[in-house]
């Protein structure tokens, strides 16, 4: 039956907060979760972000501790700065390798993959896992100028979901508050700097594979 088709959600941290900023509206994870369980039998959620460690308070620190009691497998390490060849401070925080690994460990326990991503490198790691018999659903866009999504993954993936239709499922109101719906961004450390957390690896972490 559909119903009981096996799901594991893997989540680009980064890559999907700059996917629904670039759309304007914010995730309910809490919506998200229940949308997919509703889809089929939902064995594992996973979630990748990089933290900025030396940051005495990170804007995604609540979010990673509520989705972590909250029904996700959340996967972190530290994100490693750098300064470009133009002077500006970057952050790094890839979680590619992570994300593929366990994907390839789930593909034997599971009839389909849900990636939240856009990212291009991992067109190879949708392969793969196809020819282990799983279906791959990517979550991204291709409404925004340029899309999100890469080609070449969008035309790999079995199936393309645009985060816009989506919008009213798993999205929220931008104005709710409470520990239940976390924000990205709420407190910035100096007045004009950017906050700590997943905003800033949204485009360093992806290599602009876009």
């Amino acid at each position: 039956m559909a119903d009981q088709e096996r799901i594991a959600l893997f989540i680009d941290g980064a890559n999907l907060y700059a996917t629904a900023k670039s759309l304007g509206f914010d995730i309910d994870y809490k919506r998200l979760l229940k949308e997919f369980q509703s889809r089929g039998r939902l064995i594992r959620a996973f979630y990748y972000t990089a933290l900025v460690e030396d940051q005495e308070y990170s804007s995604i620190r609540p979010l990673i501790d509520w989705l972590d009691y909250n029904g996700y497998a959340v996967v972190t390490k530290p994100t490693k700065e750098f300064v470009d060849s133009l002077g500006r401070r970057k952050v790094k925080g890839n979680m590619d390798i992570e994300l593929a690994v366990d994907a390839m460990e789930m593909a034997e326990h599971i009839d389909q993959i849900v990636l939240f991503s856009g990212d291009g490198d991992f067109r190879s790691l949708v392969e793969a896992v196809q020819r282990k018999g799983v279906r791959v659903s990517v979550v991204s866009t291709i409404t925004t100028q340029p899309p999100m999504v890469a080609d070449e993954l969008r035309r790999q993936a079995d199936e393309f979901i645009d985060l816009v239709q989506l919008a009213n499922k798993i999205g929220r109101d931008p104005v709710e508050r409470g520990p239940e719906r976390p924000r990205f961004v709420e407190r910035r450390p100096t007045a004009g700097a950017p906050a700590a957390g997943a905003p800033q690896t949204a485009s360093a972490g992806d290599d602009g594979d876009h």
